[in-house]
């Protein structure tokens, strides 16, 4: 397989696609043929980088959305529709940290929100990506969650989402396995992003203490893992979880 162009003439879209992870995936998905929808709430994260795709050859189109409002991820499928023809992979992304709260003393509304991100969030992606994915013949998609899918913390309601999209992925992976679309998810660790530099402290702790390499993670890591995921390479891989961590749930 041509790996620089394993993806030409397909159309893929990522939530969260204006920044960190999300940019990185949906440049590198572009760099390997593939047109790719980026959505998010900040237009200028957004525009940004489909000028980054659009200057290395590839085709983009940014499409401003909040995840947790099922009427924007509806618009951003169909736009991309509309654009490029269809749609065979999604790389449902968005996510914030939450409030560093004990569990009691979490506000209503901080946890409303989390949960409408991070979790709500990628069951409205799954509910309009699938029948789409379906149409066009089959397809691929990843849930990014954390590997505090596995652990408790750093926020009760960040973990409580991320444990979610397990069950989520899995139950839909079995769903649509017959139907030709494979549904896997991917636990980035301590990556360096917005999100963790926001904690410096914090997260140079977890690094000392907990990861193995002794590193953050790149974007760029995290990207290619995805692409693996959404690649025929792991055509025999659906429900499954892979963590790009640095060995910290070693």
């Amino acid at each position: 397989m041509n790996m620089t162009r394993q993806f030409e003439n397909k159309v893929a879209i990522v939530t969260g696609g204006g920044s960190g992870m999300g940019r990185a995936i949906a440049v590198l998905l572009a760099q390997r043929g593939a047109a790719v929808t980026v959505v998010g709430r900040r237009l200028d994260k957004l525009n940004e980088a489909v000028e980054a795709i659009r200057a290395a050859g590839g085709k983009a189109l940014a499409v401003t959305g909040d995840v947790s409002k099922p009427e924007d991820i509806e618009n951003a499928v169909a736009r991309t529709v509309a654009e490029f023809g269809a749609l065979h992979y999604a790389v449902n992304n968005a996510g914030v940290s939450g409030e560093f709260d004990q569990t009691a003393d979490v506000p209503l509304e901080a946890w409303e929100r989390v949960i409408g991100i991070n979790l709500d969030g990628i069951f409205y992606g799954l509910k309009y990506q699938i029948p789409a994915i379906k149409q066009a013949g089959g397809g691929a998609i990843v849930n990014v969650s954390s590997v505090f899918a596995d652990r408790g913390g750093p926020t009760v309601a960040y973990s409580t989402a991320k444990h979610g999209i397990r069950g989520l992925t899995r139950a839909a992976a079995k769903e649509y396995a017959a139907s030709g679309i494979r549904i896997n998810e991917l636990q980035p660790g301590v990556i360096d992003t917005e999100m963790t530099q926001a904690h410096p402290e914090g997260t140079q702790a977890v690094v000392d203490r907990g990861i193995p390499m002794h590193r953050v993670g790149r974007c760029e890591e995290i990207a290619t893992a995805v692409c693996f995921l959404l690649s025929e390479e792991a055509s025999y891989i659906t429900g499954a979880h892979l963590a790009v961590d640095g060995g910290f749930l070693a």
